[in-house]
């Protein structure tokens, strides 16, 4: 497995999801739903902010959040937009770099103490439940939500 991006490994080991969607793989890291990465945020999706991120230096943790906004942040904002995320990956190719962080996290949702991995996990449960939702509407002949009450017949 050692030659798969790092974002489908990422995936696969540590939210146990088989497929790289990109837009999802923003949406799920964009931990405070603003349309946007932040230094921080690009910390939390390596890890690097976990316990078992504490023998990692910090210089080695700055080079891993200064690397990405390089190759994602075009208009040098300060932080990967969603829209600089999609481009970059679905256009130009770009990926995420192995920095070769190799954490020890464990997942298990019953075991989670720290709050940004009970979030992280909420919003694996929100977009399971919206997968699920909309395979259900997809599934259905005629939506009746869809329908303008007006058009109702009771």
């Amino acid at each position: 497995m050692q030659s798969a991006y790092w974002a489908t490994r990422h995936m696969a080991e540590e939210h146990h999801i088989a497929n790289l969607d990109p837009s999802a793989f923003f949406t799920l890291h964009d931990f405070d739903n603003d349309g946007s990465w932040s230094g921080d945020e690009i910390r939390l999706t390596y890890g690097l902010d976990d316990e078992s991120a504490k023998d990692v230096e910090e210089t080695k943790k700055a080079d891993v959040v200064k690397a990405v906004k390089e190759i994602f942040d075009k208009d040098g904002d300060g932080v990967v937009s969603k829209e600089e995320w999609i481009e970059g990956w679905m256009k130009e190719g770009k990926r995420l770099p192995d920095f070769g962080v190799r954490l020890m996290i464990d997942t298990r949702e019953e075991d989670l103490t720290h709050p940004e991995d009970i979030a992280h996990f909420k919003k694996h449960d929100e977009i399971d439940a919206q997968a699920e939702y909309q395979e259900k509407i997809d599934a259905m002949p005629i939506v009746e939500q869809n329908i303008p009450q007006k058009f109702r017949r009771y």
